[in-house]
Formats: C-alpha cells, structure tokens, sequence
C-alpha cells in the first residue's frame, strides 16, 4: 500500500498534466507578487493568501529553504535555476514537483514555474547556475526544461525565455477575456490535438494562464511551453484518450462500438484500422474463456469495425459484417491467447506467418502497409475479439508508446462492447421470452377475425412489456386483450407473462371486464409487494396498463373496460373510425378500483382495434397526431386484416420506436338467428317438460340428434335447479358454434357447487350429472341474476349448414 504522501503526489501530477505549469513571479526579496490560478489549484492557496508572503514559506523542508537562498544568492540578477522541490499544500501534504526559478530580464524579479519533476534533468540547485553563456560539459542547459512568456495587461511582451511569439499575436482576443475574466486557456480547440497537422506544431498547446496581485486584480497574462516532444505527445496521447470517452460507447450496438473504435483510432494513431469480434460476441453470446487456433484450420471472427485514411478502405479484405478467416498460426489468432504483438517493421516478402495467408500478404504490399500493431480486446476475463492498427502513408513505425495508446484506446472499448454484449444477450432473452409468452395461433372464432403486429422498440430502449391475447370464452364470445407493463428488458417481459396468464385465469371466471381489472388490480398490488426485499421501508411499483373487451357475436355487443390505456379504435363496415369515449380507470397497480365498463353495439363486420400507446406516440408529435394518424391507417374498409395491420406498420414515423408497439384487430362476426334460439319460462315446475321437448326439436334443424339425449338431461337439470333456487322466470338459450352451448339464466344471485354426492343423499346428482355429459360448465354473473351454462363438443357427423 502506497503513503499519503505518495498518493498526494500522484494527484498533484495528474493535476499538473491537466493544467500544465503552476507559475508565480518573486520580487528581489523572494516575496510573492503574481500568484496564476494553476498554482492555486496545484496548492490550494488562492492569491489573497499568497501574495505579499515569502515564497520561501511554501516549501515543506528547512533543507530546500536553505537551498533555495543561497543559489538565488549566487545566481545574480540574470541567472536561472532549476531543482526537484517539496512544496507544502494548504490542507498540510507535500507535495514533489520541478521547480524552474529564472530572473525577469530588466526587473528585479523572478520568473518561478512549478512541473511534473519527471522531465527534469538530474542536477540539482547547488550546482545548476547558469548565465546567458552556454554551459560548460556536465552543467546546466542553456535554458529551463519549461519556457516562460509573460505580457502585462496591454498586451505587451515584457519577458519571454523561449515561448514563440507569434502564436501568442494570433490569440489577442482570448488573452483579453482571460485579463477580464481569468481562467485556462490550453488550446482554442482541445479537439486540434486530433488533427494530423497539429501534430507537427509544437506551439498550438502552450497553457495560457492569468497572473494576479494579493486583491485578485489582473498583473498581466503569461504562456507557458513544455517545448519537449514528449510532453507534447503526452498531451496529445491524453486528448485521444478522453475524446474516446465521448465517443465510444455512445449506444448499447456491439456494431457500433466497434466501428467508433476504429473511427477514433484513425487518422491520429494509424492509417488503417479494424476491430474484428468473435461471433458468439455479436449474438449476445458468452465469448470462448480459451481463445486460440486450437485444431480448427482457420479462426472465425466478424468484422466489427473499419476505418482508413483512403475511401472504400482498399486495405481491407472484409467488409463490415462479413465473417473475417484467418490462419491458425497467424498473429491475428495467436494474440488472443497471449497478448499485443507489435510489429515496427513489416515486409510481406520475409514475415513466415504470412506465407499460409497470401491474399492478407498481397493486399499488404499493394497498399503500402509497413507497421502493424494488433490489440486482443479483454473484458471481465473473457476474450471479444481483437483490433488492428496499420500505418501505410504515415511513415513512422510504430513504437512501445503507440501499443500502449492503443492498448489504452482499446481496453476502454473493450467495457463498451462487454456491456453492449450483454445487453444484446439481456435483449435477445426477453424478446424470446416474450415471443414465447405471447400467443402464437390466437382464433376468435366464431365471435371474430383476428390478426395482430408487435413491433420491438429499437435497440437503445430495448424490449418493453406489451401484450396482447384473445380468450375464448362460454356462449361463443370472445375476449380481447391489450396491455403494457411499463419499463424494459426481461423484468418487464416476465412482469407481463404473469400478467397475462393472471388475465386468462380471471376470464374463465367469466367475470365481467369491470371486475377484472379490479382483480388484475389487486394482483399487480402484490406483484409489487413481493418485489420488496425485508426491511427496505422503499415500496416498490409495477406499473402497467390495460384494456379488457368481450364481444358476445350472439347479440353483437361489446362491453369494455380500461385501466390507463388507450381507447380502441371502432371501424365501421363503411371504414369510418371513431375512438369511443370509455372511463379511463387509473393504471393498474395504484389499487385505486373500482373500474367501469361500457356496453356498445357492433354490427358484423366492424373491426374493433386495440393497441399500445407505442403506436401512437413519437418523440416528435403529440398523442393526437399519433391518433390521426392511426385513424387514416385504419380507415381501409375493404383490406382484409393482415394488410390492414401492414398498413398501420407502414404509417409509422420512419425513426425507431421509443416505445414497444403492440397492435390487435378483430373483425366481429353474428351468429344470427340461425345460431341461436332462445325462450322464457315461467318459475313452474311444469314447465320443464316443454322445455326438453323445443330443445328436442332445434335440435333436429341443425341436425344435432345425436345430442338429443344428453342436452335434454342437461337442460332439464339447470331449469329445475332454476326454478328451486330462484325467483321470476327462467329463460333457456341454445347456441350452436364450435360446441353446443345451453344457458339456463335465473334472477339467483348464488353460485351453485359441485359435489360428490353420497349414496344416502336424495338431492344433490343434478350438476354432478351436467358436469359428466359436458366438456366444460360453469356460471356467469349478469347485472340482474346468473345464468349456468354447459358446452358439449360437436361430433364429426355434424354438417355445417
């Protein structure tokens, strides 16, 4: 473990390489008259605090301070001197910085700038004076490591050891706005470092700096150049690397990321680049944890990524996407299993690995490809892939400091993809859990035609919680359903298929839509209840909304209920659209129920449309809009319903979908009074014997007499259970679909229960009976009473009329 006083020095090099130099001017006494805002940030001590002190005072040992006095003293009025320093900060560390001390040509005083110490040669104080004379074997050098322009506040060079003048003439302006406002200036652009002609100019980033008296008030302006190549390059290395923070990882597309590596990486670090990722990487799939060439005759990668200084790339042999061969033996696949090769010097004629590659060798010659740098991308301990860095026009070879820029460039890339795979992989899981949990023949016969869209949101939001359902239900009637679990990913996919199979669980109740959201309500409540973990007082929320519909083909109504969601779109057999008025409901996991439902009439023919609110909304038109548009989509009357939903599709905005978009249309069908039947008794007992004779007789119109045994007994058990345990009279429906349905409704609100009844009892065998000549029974709540109703399966001797 590292000291304080070491992690303090880390930080204040890194400070220093942020801000370049810390500089303050001395007068003849050593006490301080100008204090620049990078010495402030380097020590902490603002100008009020410094200015007028001894400068003595900021260094941390009495051995400096004694150093310092007696080469100032031996130095002159036109000497300079330069030493590695401990300087104390204002919160009490030390910290070690390079200090260049030279004289104010003309003026008694002292020019003193404070550096990274590494750059510094290794003389020390009491040996490094020097004069305007060039320095003997072994002394100091003719001028500090750092060079120091200072104007007053006109403008007006009053001091300069080195900085180039005209670059400062071109940038009058800024040093106005520094005289008035103060600051940094290190370059007009940062983003100029990225530029291959700004490389070649070793001026353009010289900090600009402020220097100010004891009240803060400006002194004068001064710039001050490294003027080594390698600070230079440094600086240059450092914005490459945080422009690669604003620009890779931009979105979660594997894809992507690897081409804004490649962007990045050219021109200012190579000619020619490539990122080429294993396959399993782009599926959203683990990548192999032990890369390498192992038996197979050629490595599998795709090309991820591809970037030159030449149009179309000539260099490559692989376009984006294609799947990129290499050999076993190759560079490009051993470096997966061990680590960076660099490559100075390249000759396609003599490198042995190309001989088993010619196609590689030849595209190399022809192009001028002479240095080769190639990167494994790592993340979390895994292998992804790799990158290539190729230099052809530039010809510098690439040396150590350029692996390390580019192993640097591409180990932040490298999280950037790791986190893109697995969101690809996130993604890829919940759209097939969704697909799985969302129907895949879905019918509404005989009550309607459906066809349905789902259309995924796009890749940066991800899969959302949409479903949609159609439930058979008793009476030849169908259920409708559209919802949407708030949020995205796999939580909101497994949200929604519990949701799902929560809304076919209270449909089989036969309950009407009002009491099923009110009860899907309640289960959304504790959905989110259970999500809590022990003793975290934070409630968590499961939003969603929902819009539950069941048409009756018999008598052509549909009674619909909504819970925060959309209102359904009704088109007429015409193709007039009309978005009817329906209570809206609050969303379901608020438990604010109870909810309301309307009863509509539709005509055969029409087509009811529900859909998401990711239909209907963009990110730039309002909802409105979004209807309107939905409504000249849907008006096509004479579309049959897949093309009607394509025509929806087609209308949507061209952008990627903010939002999931679920789209469910069904066309209704009416049975007719060739269907059904119905008659009304009175609360006689006398009467179920006529009852058993008109069913008897519908029965052989539709040519059912087959039946005749079986639907007799069950009617004539349900009327008289009817009569026994209700009140006013009882009304029989019959109903022929897929299955033969008899309702028996009475004015009882109670429930009947199946038993097993025992030998002893007298009463009791009557449901048992209905239950045993039926596929399927139960019971339906209605505003005034109940009715009981019992389906029987159809044989194939039945012939549709």
């Amino acid at each position: 473990m590292g000291s304080s006083t070491e992690t303090a020095t880390s930080e204040a090099r890194k400070s220093l390489e942020a801000v370049g130099a810390a500089l303050a001017v001395l007068d003849a006494e050593g006490t301080v008259v100008g204090w620049s805002q990078a010495a402030q940030r380097l020590v902490g001590h603002s100008p009020a605090e410094v200015v007028g002190q001894s400068a003595a005072g900021l260094l941390a040992t009495e051995e400096d301070r004694a150093r310092a006095a007696t080469v100032a003293a031996r130095s002159g009025p036109r000497g300079r001197w330069s030493c590695t320093a401990r300087v104390l900060h204002r919160d009490g560390h030390e910290i070690e910085v390079g200090l260049c001390v030279e004289s104010l040509a003309g003026r008694a005083q002292w020019v003193v700038t404070a550096s990274d110490p590494a750059p510094l040669p290794s003389w020390t104080a009491e040996d490094t004076v020097a004069t305007e004379s060039p320095p003997s074997a072994g002394g100091a050098p003719q001028r500090p490591p750092i060079a120091v322009e200072i104007r007053d506040t006109r403008l007006r060079c009053i001091w300069v050891n080195g900085v180039q003048g005209a670059q400062a003439e071109t940038l009058e302006g800024v040093m106005h706005r520094l005289l008035d406002n103060g600051g940094l200036l290190i370059d007009p652009d940062q983003r100029a470092l990225l530029q291959p002609d700004a490389r070649q100019d070793s001026t353009s980033t010289a900090p600009f700096f402020r220097l100010d008296d004891a009240r803060g008030r400006a002194l004068g302006v001064c710039a001050v150049d490294p003027g080594t190549n390698d600070v230079r390059r440094a600086q240059e290395h450092r914005a490459l690397l945080d422009e690669a923070g604003k620009r890779i990882g931009t979105s979660l597309d594997v894809m992507r990321t690897g081409q804004e590596l490649a962007d990045l990486a050219v021109p200012f670090l190579a000619d020619y680049a490539t990122v080429d990722l294993a396959d399993p990487v782009l599926l959203g799939e683990d990548p192999p944890t032990r890369p390498g060439p192992g038996n197979r005759r050629h490595a599998l990668f795709r090309r991820a990524g591809l970037a030159s200084i030449h149009p179309e790339a000539p260099e490559s042999l692989f376009a984006l996407g294609e799947p990129v061969l290499v050999p076993p033996t190759s560079p490009y696949t051993t470096v997966l299993s061990g680590g960076s090769h660099l490559y100075p010097v390249v000759d396609s004629s003599s490198e042995a690995w190309l001989d088993q590659d010619p196609l590689r060798a030849r595209r190399m010659s022809e192009t001028g490809m002479h240095s080769l740098m190639i990167v494994p991308i790592h993340a979390r301990g895994s292998v992804l892939g790799m990158a290539a860095f190729m230099r052809t026009q530039d010809p510098r070879p690439f040396e150590e400091d350029d692996l390390l820029l580019a192993e640097e460039l591409v180990g932040r890339a490298a999280l950037s993809l790791d986190n893109a795979r697995q969101y690809a992989r996130e993604r890829s899981a919940a759209l097939a859990l969704q697909r799985h949990l969302l129907p895949h023949r879905a019918t509404g016969e005989p009550a309607a035609d459906v066809a349905w869209r789902y259309l995924p949101a796009d890749s940066h939001h991800g899969v959302g919680g949409d479903w949609f359902d159609v439930i058979p239900l008793s009476g030849a009637r169908t259920a409708l359903v559209v919802g949407d679990v708030l949020g995205h990913g796999i939580n909101a996919a497994a949200t929604m298929g519990q949701l799902r199979t929560a809304v076919r669980t209270l449909a089989d109740m036969d309950l009407p839509p009002e009491d099923l959201l009110a009860h899907l309500d309640e289960q959304v409540v504790r959905l989110a209840e259970n999500d809590v973990e022990p003793g975290d007082p934070a409630a968590a929320t499961i939003g969603a909304t929902c819009l539950y519909a069941v048409y009756d083909p018999a008598t052509g109504q549909c009674t619909m209920a909504r819970a925060g969601h959309p209102p359904p779109a009704i088109i007429d057999p015409h193709g007039r659209v009309t978005f009817p008025e329906l209570p809206i409901g609050p969303p379901l996991g608020l438990g604010l129920a109870p909810f309301e439902s309307v009863t509509l009439e539709l005509p055969g023919n029409s087509v009811l449309a529900l859909y998401t609110d990711g239909l209907i909304e963009s990110r730039d038109q309002d909802i409105d809009a979004g209807m309107d548009r939905l409504a000249a989509a849907l008006a096509h009357p004479g579309l049959d319903l897949e093309d009607l939903c394509s025509s929806v599709v087609d209308a949507l905005p061209a952008q990627a979908p903010i939002d999931d978009a679920t789209l469910l249309l069904a066309r209704t069908r009416s049975l007719g009074p060739s269907r059904t039947v119905s008659w009304e008794f009175a609360a006689d007992p006398a009467v179920v014997g006529h009852a058993r004779a008109l069913t008897t007789r519908q029965l052989a119109r539709w040519q059912l007499e087959h039946l005749a045994d079986s639907t007799e007994l069950i009617v004539s058990e349900l009327i008289t259970n009817a009569i026994r345990h209700g009140s006013g009279p009882v009304r029989l429906r019959l109903i022929r679909h897929r299955f033969l349905t008899c309702e028996v409704y009475d004015t009882s609100c109670g429930s009947p229960r199946l038993r097993h009844p025992r030998t002893t009892d007298v009463n009791g065998r009557g449901l048992f009976l209905v239950a045993q000549l039926s596929r399927k029974w139960g019971t339906r709540h209605t505003p005034d009473g109940k009715l009981i109703w019992a389906e029987q399966q159809l044989t194939p001797r039945c012939i549709d009329p």
